[in-house]
């Protein structure tokens, strides 16, 4: 095979609270979709591999990862406001659960496994939808985060042969605590395309965060205004993403598939479809090909269209990581139909909207690429304001980075 899925049963007890947005049905129905449409036809998934603090500790404190055991089993003498202040840990955020050490562990155990899958050489591209919980800091949790995976797994390539990194987090919320780990490590470059901080929680990722020191050139963010649809967002990714790869020159490829960026999300504003999901996906993959020689990690993140977006656009992600795309037109098949309805019932009612019956939303992916004029006339569908918005976006970053690298950021062509 191309690709390893990395799947456990066991990832399901990621699960926060009955109110809580993230819910693990999300990745039962991606899976079971998965299958339905014959996307893991004779593909045998592979399990997470075992974590301890010595994987954990790469990235987070002992005090912090000690503070999360003791909670997970109701072991601690700390009251919740110290536990809250100290560690983020009992926020509305995220709250205390039974099991969350071991659960936070397994989503890393997927994300190290997809990362030794690559760095053997038995595969070219891994995939962990269960992970992507790219908020969690040095000591403590975040953003319904408790550990980092996506950090720990580009701390285990570093520590194994790899020199140049690239993690693109596709978001709709900043990747802070993977930039904030990287910050100052010119090994690793980290592009994020989110909602604009002014906008949406954390509040970072401004075009201005280029990274410190001798990795002055390596954060690269763009911060995109509530309302974009999958055009526009596809104009903002072409106009700095592949010049940024091309100019690093990365290895490997590590991309963060939050879907939280879609029209029907409960918790942001941006209003892409799910065909603007699998487009951008196909083009992370094609970067990966294009630059890294086919090796390309990716795993999960936000979103939480629980039941009819998330499973769709996840099953496009497996799908193309095994070079079997699935067209947006494909009915969605009335039995898995079926089944989600009844799962639905597991899930908080803000987040269990019935699915739709294709593989995408009849999004309208075509796009017209950055060309250096502001005033240039939008496509049809496309509001002036819309696309000069946008365009203020592209520029903010490529003047803030591009000429880190010796690229001019007012020329199209670089």
């Amino acid at each position: 095979m191309s690709a390893a899925i990395i799947w456990s049963e066991h990832f399901m007890d990621y699960k926060w609270a009955y109110t809580h947005p993230m819910s693990p049905v999300r990745l039962a129905l991606t899976m079971s979709l998965a299958r339905s449409l014959g996307v893991l036809d004779d593909v045998e998934t592979a399990e997470p591999l075992p974590v301890d603090d010595t994987v954990l500790t790469t990235v987070h404190s002992q005090g912090y990862i000690d503070a999360v055991r003791a909670v997970s089993t109701g072991a601690t003498s700390m009251n919740a406001p110290v536990l809250e202040r100290l560690f983020g840990l009992g926020s509305a955020d995220n709250p205390i659960f039974q099991g969350m050490h071991d659960a936070g562990s397994m989503l890393v155990g997927g994300s190290l496994a997809a990362a030794q899958a690559i760095a053997s050489g038995r595969v070219r591209r891994a995939v962990n939808i269960g992970g992507g919980m790219h908020h969690a800091m040095k000591g403590h949790a975040a953003g319904f985060c408790i550990y980092n995976d996506c950090s720990i797994a580009i701390k285990w390539l570093l520590e194994n042969g790899y020199d140049r990194i690239a993690y693109i987090d596709v978001d709709a919320h900043h990747g802070d605590g993977v930039q904030a780990q990287f910050i100052g490590d010119p090994r690793v470059m980290t592009i994020s395309l989110h909602q604009h901080p002014a906008t949406l929680w954390p509040g970072t990722g401004w075009a201005t965060e280029v990274g410190e020191g001798d990795a002055a050139g390596t954060a690269v963010n763009v911060g995109l205004m509530p309302g974009l649809a999958d055009g526009l967002w596809l104009r903002a990714f072409n106009a700095v993403v592949p010049s940024m790869i091309a100019a690093f020159k990365p290895q490997i490829l590590v991309t963060q598939i939050g879907v939280d960026s879609h029209r029907d999300d409960p918790l942001t504003d941006l209003a892409l479809t799910v065909d603007g999901h699998a487009a951008a996906i196909r083009a992370l993959r094609d970067l990966a090909d294009r630059y890294c020689e086919g090796r390309w990690l990716s795993v999960g993140g936000g979103g939480y269209g629980v039941v009819n977006v998330v499973p769709r656009s996840w099953t496009h992600l497996i799908a193309a990581a095994l070079d079997r795309d699935v067209d947006p037109t494909t009915a969605v098949g009335a039995d898995w139909l079926a089944g989600a309805q009844d799962l639905a019932a597991t899930v908080h009612p803000d987040y269990r909207r019935p699915p739709e019956a294709t593989m995408g939303d009849g999004g309208t992916t075509d796009f017209v690429p950055w060309d250096g004029n502001s005033g240039a006339e939008p496509p049809p569908g496309v509001s002036e304001a819309a696309q000069r918005q946008t365009d203020k976006a592209i520029i903010a970053t490529r003047r803030a980075v591009f000429p880190l690298h010796g690229l001019d950021p007012e020329d199209p062509r670089d």
